[in-house]
């Protein structure tokens, strides 16, 4: 089973996917965020390509784990473009994948300039295999905010 995954941002949308037996997750792109909501041609071309069974959306909630500000634009956000695309929704907790991907990204010696192209995709890929590892430990994953 393809997982592919949504970091839902205002301007941006961070993209990433499972392997075919839904063990590995890796990063794919970066798109507009209007692109996406859009259905637009690039959106449709990663949907095409990577053929996902499930799209895996980040949730973003408070420390405490109750949904944050932004929750419900992107619960609708994901909502609408899984809808528009006919692929199953999951939500995920994404909380903290954002400031260990600029970790990661400082790390291997990324400026902050050179780090904003590739945040998204990479914390869709930490959350999204979080998800996978949870899945194989329990065999379901508990849905975000929930």
């Amino acid at each position: 089973m393809r997982y592919l995954a949504l970091d839902i941002g205002e301007k941006r949308v961070g993209v990433a996917v499972s392997d075919s037996s839904g063990r590995v997750a890796s990063p794919v792109c970066v798109l507009p965020a209007v692109e996406v909501e859009s259905n637009a041609v690039t959106w449709r071309r990663v949907v095409e390509d990577l053929e996902p069974d499930v799209l895996v959306a980040g949730l973003p909630l408070t420390m405490a784990g109750e949904p944050g500000p932004q929750a419900e634009r992107v619960r609708a956000v994901a909502q609408n473009v899984a809808s528009t695309c006919g692929v199953p929704l999951e939500f995920t907790d994404e909380r903290l994948s954002s400031a260990e991907a600029k970790r990661i990204l400082r790390q291997e010696g990324l400026s902050e300039k050179k780090m904003r192209g590739k945040v998204d995709m990479v914390a869709a890929s930490l959350f999204l295999q979080a998800f996978l590892d949870a899945r194989a430990g329990t065999g379901s994953v508990p849905q975000a905010g929930e």
